[in-house]
């Protein structure tokens, strides 16, 4: 059964890792894609290809998700080509990590621009055809940091935090349009990102997780699946945990 038979999706941050997965995710299941990246790249043209090597519609839309033009552009590129919108991946996010003595403030307001502003602009945009069609889902990516906190990420945590905030006040506004609005805290997650870690760090977080193990970038893209399907339809303003128990 392919849970997203011609739905359509705006998946942001979808060159590669969790992305991507999603993107490759919701194609096997089915559904027609707009993918976002901030800008060109030989991992974007690969992404692209996988996807339509598997016979899913796929187009593209480049430029930062904190800008309003972008959002604008990526809701009426879904309208235009498959001529409506179902789901909205808010997966862009970037990190400047660094202890708050060190931080500059441009680094503080670059991931709260991409990670929190990105996700109203996308939302924003993509909610106005929601509305106007009665239905849709919107899917923030969060982290188990807003959780949990992690030293260095004042700035990444303070953003993701803000998305479950985000997440409850929208869904709120916009069940009555039968506009389902949802988020995932996501754990540590096996991406180019959490590869460039020590290895004494990677096993310190390991130890935590009951799972003894971190987690895939599938292991993402499942729950999006579910929440961008028929079979979460009364699922609206919560968070999915993603991280082996490690955090809760």
């Amino acid at each position: 059964m392919r849970l997203l038979q011609d739905k359509v999706a705006i998946i942001t941050g979808a060159s590669r890792g969790i992305g991507r997965a999603i993107a490759l995710q919701f194609a096997e299941n089915g559904a027609k894609l707009v993918l976002n990246a901030s800008r060109s790249s030989e991992a974007m043209d690969a992404t692209v290809s996988e996807i339509r090597a598997l016979g899913a519609e796929c187009i593209t839309s480049i430029g930062s998700v904190d800008s309003e033009v972008t959002a604008r552009e990526m809701v009426k590129a879904a309208v235009e080509q498959f001529g409506q919108l179902d789901i909205l991946i808010n997966n862009a996010g970037i990190t400047r990590d660094k202890p708050l003595m060190l931080m500059r403030e441009e680094e503080f307001d670059e991931v709260i621009s991409v990670n929190l502003r990105g996700t109203y602009q996308c939302s924003r945009e993509a909610a106005r055809q929601m509305m106007k069609q009665r239905s849709g889902r919107i899917i923030q990516v969060s982290s188990i940091s807003a959780l949990s906190g992690r030293p260095g990420q004042c700035n990444y945590a303070a953003s993701k935090s803000a998305l479950i905030g985000f997440t409850k006040s929208l869904a709120r506004e916009l069940g009555k349009f039968n506009v389902l609005v949802n988020a995932l805290y996501v754990g540590v997650i096996d991406t180019d990102l959490t590869r460039k870690m020590p290895a004494a760090v990677k096993n310190d977080i390991t130890k935590n997780i009951p799972l003894g193990r971190i987690g895939t970038p599938e292991e993402v893209a499942g729950p999006c699946v579910f929440l961008g399907s028929n079979l979460s339809t009364f699922v609206n303003g919560t968070t999915i945990n993603i991280s082996g128990g490690g955090y809760t």
